[in-house]
């Protein structure tokens, strides 16, 4: 009689064990249902709303935006003509790192990866048309959000909306950057205080906008774990809180204007759960350790994005799928919103067809799939309420862990987050070139010997790019230079004297003064991030050590 084979193990990426089976005493182990409650009510872990989409549906806001303000005006409005219902502006480089169109430094990136941003004409141009009460918009910048934020503002102002009751969301969250991405102008600190300029701002003057959107989705896609992208994001957001509470503003005066960009790729059920785990975590900081009364300053309210990182180069149609099931899981996990990456994004700007296609993925799942018939639909169930507690306990975990070593803000700039997240993302790679962390297309189920398909690139455009500076020139001649001259001068000393420089900003982008006029003076006071690089991290020593 032959033996019983072993059980395979299981261990999903956040390192917690799966069992074969769960029961109602798995649950009651792992913590019981004291952190469940009801949809709509606090720890808000089935929801933030009572009825959830069978009141509204997730916002459904592809991230777009190419070449210049016309360019990406065009496809803004396609994508409303298709049935989308917010949007997710992408910019080019040279704009996130606070650099104009005709500086040497931006050459070769104009309008490449986003849409080239100048001056407040090129917001003009690129909402041209769009009704902004009825279309919410999401600014997807970091280094230069506090400019683009009175841009958008300035803009809006000047159509004739009304700011008190305006809407949309800029993601804002420079910590990430210094993690994730690396569009940072300034050093840490002065960038903290900028980030707290905004939601002060914001909080008076245009109270129902969301002036940060924190960022785990960079974090998860540089190298962080499920867990570690919630629970950094969730370090991160305590900072600029208390960089504002600091400032003599009530938590209940922004808290509920505070929003999240998570990641979603990899186990369906170990995304769901960070969600669930992630949302009564969230509420119950907010509310023991600031002191929150209001129930939405207790709300986690997310964008949910189906992940770069999961999509592949090799067999790009399977892409189509991998967003399929990315979102299902923002649906079933209760995002508010919803942005998927389009089947081509692993190797170029999304065509219209490809964002068509995304878009009717996120419509199918309303309209025919049942997704938003019942609140939490997998709440219940002994695995994911296992998962969820076990989910929670980790996060609390890592964020104990880090407030002992100094705290989220110390450790970055110290590189040692940087270090960490590298390390991970190098150790993924490996075990996807090995074989040992399963991806299909890639490692399993090649297609061997078949030519893979020819894709479409989306081309730089030259011409375009001359274009943008030629119209940065015009609007440098037709502008009022000593206006200009002088709300710069504002913003430089309101920068020495420490003060709120939201004012002096909007100031300067009515006066059409240009992202890279305004970053320079904010630069010449402050300085320039200097990247840590560090070779002592354990992480790092034991990749090395591998290696050798």
């Amino acid at each position: 009689m032959s033996k019983p084979q072993p059980i395979r193990p299981v261990v999903n990426e956040s390192g917690i064990a799966i069992q074969p089976v769960y029961t109602a005493d798995d649950v009651e182990a792992s913590g019981g249902l004291a952190m469940l409650g009801r949809p709509g009510e606090y720890p808000f872990t089935r929801g933030i709303h009572p009825l959830m989409y069978r009141k509204q549906p997730f916002t459904m806001r592809q991230y777009t935006g190419f070449g210049n303000a016309a360019d990406t005006n065009r496809r803004f409005k396609y994508l409303i003509a298709n049935g989308q219902t917010g949007l997710n502006v992408a910019f080019d480089l040279a704009t996130q790192c606070g650099l104009d169109s005709d500086d040497a430094r931006a050459d070769g990136e104009v309008g490449r990866v986003g849409m080239a941003v100048d001056t407040l004409r090129d917001f003009e141009i690129a909402f041209d048309g769009i009704d902004l009460d009825r279309i919410t918009v999401s600014l997807t910048v970091n280094g230069s959000a506090a400019i683009l934020i009175a841009m958008y503002l300035a803009m809006a102002e000047k159509r004739g909306f009304d700011l008190r009751t305006l809407r949309g969301t800029a993601q804002n969250d420079i910590l990430k950057e210094f993690v994730g991405r690396g569009t940072w102008i300034y050093p840490v600190r002065p960038s903290i205080a900028l980030v707290g300029d905004t939601i002060e701002y914001c909080a008076e003057h245009a109270p129902k906008y969301s002036p940060v959107s924190v960022c785990g989705y960079h974090i998860r896609e540089s190298g962080a774990t499920p867990t570690q992208e919630m629970a950094w994001g969730f370090c991160i957001a305590r900072a600029y809180a208390r960089e504002v509470v600091r400032r003599g503003v009530p938590i209940d005066d922004f808290a509920d204007r505070l929003s999240y960009n998570f990641n979603i790729y990899g186990n369906l059920f170990e995304q769901v759960a960070k969600f669930r785990a992630g949302r009564g975590l969230w509420a119950r900081i907010v509310k023991e350790e600031f002191g929150a009364t209001k129930p939405s300053s207790m709300w986690l309210r997310m964008i949910a994005g189906g992940g770069g990182s999961g999509l592949t180069a090799e067999q790009p149609e399977l892409n189509i799928v991998r967003g399929a099931y990315y979102a299902l899981v923002g649906a079933l996990s209760g995002a508010q919103t919803m942005a998927l990456c389009c089947y081509d994004e692993a190797y170029t700007i999304p065509s219209e067809y490809a964002q068509r296609i995304s878009l009717r993925t996120m419509q199918l799942l309303v309209e025919e799939i049942g997704l938003a018939d019942t609140v939490d639909p997998l709440g219940g169930s002994y695995y994911m309420e296992t998962l969820t507690n076990q989910m929670r306990a980790e996060m609390e975990r890592i964020i104990a862990e880090t407030d002992a070593a100094g705290g989220i803000v110390d450790l970055i700039e110290q590189g040692v987050i940087q270090a960490r997240v590298s390390a991970q993302a190098y150790r993924l790679r490996r075990a996807i070139e090995s074989g040992e962390f399963p991806k299909v297309g890639v490692n399993r189920y090649r297609n061997e010997g078949e030519a893979e398909r020819e894709v479409e690139m989306h081309p730089h455009d030259e011409a375009g790019a001359a274009a943008q500076v030629a119209a940065l020139k015009r609007v440098r001649a037709e502008r009022d230079a000593g206006a200009v001259a002088r709300a710069l001068e504002r913003v430089e000393s309101d920068a020495r004297a420490g003060r709120n420089l939201m004012p002096a900003i909007v100031d300067a982008v009515k006066a059409y003064a240009s992202v890279g006029e305004i970053s320079e003076r904010m630069v010449g006071v402050w300085g320039r991030y200097a990247e840590p690089v560090r070779f002592d991290d354990p992480d790092l020593a034991a990749l090395a050590k591998e290696a050798a």
